[in-house]
Parts: structure tokens; C-alpha cells; sequence
């Protein structure tokens, strides 16, 4: 994706743009995120006591079983304002002749622009990202703010990277978990609850709101940038510029634990 203030990291320059991203988060501590992954090629099987357990368990079995493929972070101040390259584009290894994955999502991804080969030959090494993540000052720490959208697939993928061990089997220690690593979290899809006429996925809502996408939808990048600009005009919009962490952080949409 050659979008000018999107950097497209391969394993070639990640230890860069890690050493850039270092000095960045500093100024600007909203990361916005999204991540591509090869679909849900499993269903858990059993009883489950809630819909929302269900939802954890096909989670937790699909995080395990598969790879991401990309992540996409863009950078933001507390106002919304963003560098002239604000968003980072992160290729992880991925072989379609040895990796588990769900047809038609790899058949959107491609359409979406993902080169394939590419990330076969040129892509990062997910246990080396994830030494550099755990002290790149995007983690662990009470001032960065993470923003999502419907995204506990997402961070279920960022632990994985994080922990290299399988999410936990109860979903109240995977938000245990989430609140180590990530303390503070805002999923739009849960802030919308409060949004009267908002719904449906990112892209109607940017919609809504007037919000112009640049590069392709389904790029991790490209998605992570929409992410951060609705964010700010939502909060604007809806929230009067300051969102109550007592009922919105630490909650992710679909799943019925919190760590707040």
C-alpha cells in the first residue's frame, strides 16, 4: 500500500521503524489498531453459559490455531492531531502452503492487496516483533491509549504475539491478562452504545460521520487510520470531547468481561 504517511514494515526494516516508533509514542499515545487474520476455521464444541462465553471460547480456539498476518497502528495526540507519516503497516510471515486459514478471507485479503508472496519471503518474524513490542513503550504502560474497533480478535493476536503461550481457557483471565498489557482500551463498537443512529462495521460509521478512508479497506494499515479519525470525531460528536472511563474502558464489544 503506497500511501504516502503510511509505512509499510517488512522484516527488513522493522527494527527501524521500531527505533522511530520508540521516540514517537511519546508525543502522540493514541494507537489506533486493527489487525488481519487468516478467517475462523473452528467452532468449540460443548456447553457454554453465556452467548458471550461462546464468543470467548471460538475466539480463544481460532487465536490458537492461527497467524496474523498484519497489523496496523496509526498515531494520534489527545486531540486527534497525527504526524505527516502516521500510520505503520506491520507484514508478518505467512505460508499459504503450511499455514492454517479460511478460503475466503485469504481470497478478500488478496483482493484487498495483500501480496501473499511476499509476506512468505519478506515478511516479519512474529516471536522477534514480539520482543520488540514488550519495550517499545506502546505496552504495559497507563498513558498509551489503545482504540479499536470490535476488536477482541485483535487483541487476542497482540497477547498471543506478546506471551507466545495460547490465550487463556477462561475469558475473566484473558481480560486479566489484557489489563497487563493494555490498561487502557476503547472499543468504538462498545462506545457506539451510546451513539444515537450509529451502527453497523467501521465503515458505515465512517460514513456517517463523513470520515474519508485512504487506501484500500481490509489493509490493517488503511483500517487502523479510519479507527483514529473516527474515534476523534466521535468523541467529538457524541461525547463532548471526554468519554467516562467508568462505563467505556476496558471493554470490548462481544465479549462480557471488563478489567476497568
Amino acid at each position: 500500500m503506497a500511501i504516502d504517511n503510511v509505512r509499510e514494515v517488512w522484516a527488513a526494516n522493522l527494527d527501524e521503524e521500531m527505533s522511530v516508533l520508540r521516540d514517537l509514542v511519546d508525543r502522540y499515545p493514541y494507537l489506533s489498531m486493527d489487525t488481519e487474520f487468516p478467517g475462523v476455521v473452528a467452532r468449540p464444541i460443548g456447553n457454554f453459559r453465556t452467548s458471550a462465553d461462546y464468543h470467548y471460547q471460538t475466539l480463544r480456539c481460532n487465536v490458537d490455531l492461527l497467524k496474523i498476518i498484519q497489523l496496523g497502528i496509526s498515531f494520534a495526540d489527545e486531540h486527534g492531531n497525527m504526524p505527516a507519516v502516521c500510520t505503520w503497516q506491520f507484514n508478518f510471515k505467512f505460508n499459504l502452503s503450511d499455514d492454517m486459514y479460511a478460503q475466503d478471507s485469504i481470497d478478500l485479503l488478496t483482493k484487498s492487496g495483500i501480496d501473499f508472496k511476499k509476506h512468505e519471503e519478506f515478511g516479519i518474524d512474529v516471536e522477534h516483533f514480539g520482543e520488540l513490542l514488550i519495550s517499545s513503550g506502546f505496552v504495559l504502560l497507563d498513558d498509551v491509549k489503545w482504540i479499536s474497533f470490535h476488536s477482541g480478535y485483535d487483541f487476542g493476536y497482540l497477547l498471543k504475539v506478546l506471551t507466545c503461550q495460547p490465550l487463556p481457557a477462561e475469558e475473566s483471565d484473558f481480560f486479566e491478562l489484557l489489563r497487563i498489557y493494555f490498561p487502557c482500551i476503547y472499543d468504538i463498537k462498545y462506545l457506539m452504545k451510546s451513539c444515537k443512529n450509529l451502527k453497523g462495521g467501521l465503515q458505515d460509521v465512517a460514513d456517517d460521520l463523513q470520515i474519508a478512508r485512504i487506501g484500500p479497506q481490509h489493509q490493517a494499515g488503511s483500517d487502523s487510520l479510519l479507527t483514529c479519525k473516527t474515534f476523534f470525531k466521535m468523541r467529538q460528536t457524541f461525547f463532548e470531547d471526554r468519554i467516562d472511563d467508568s462505563k467505556f474502558l476496558g471493554y470490548l464489544y462481544g465479549l462480557s468481561s471488563t478489567f476497568a
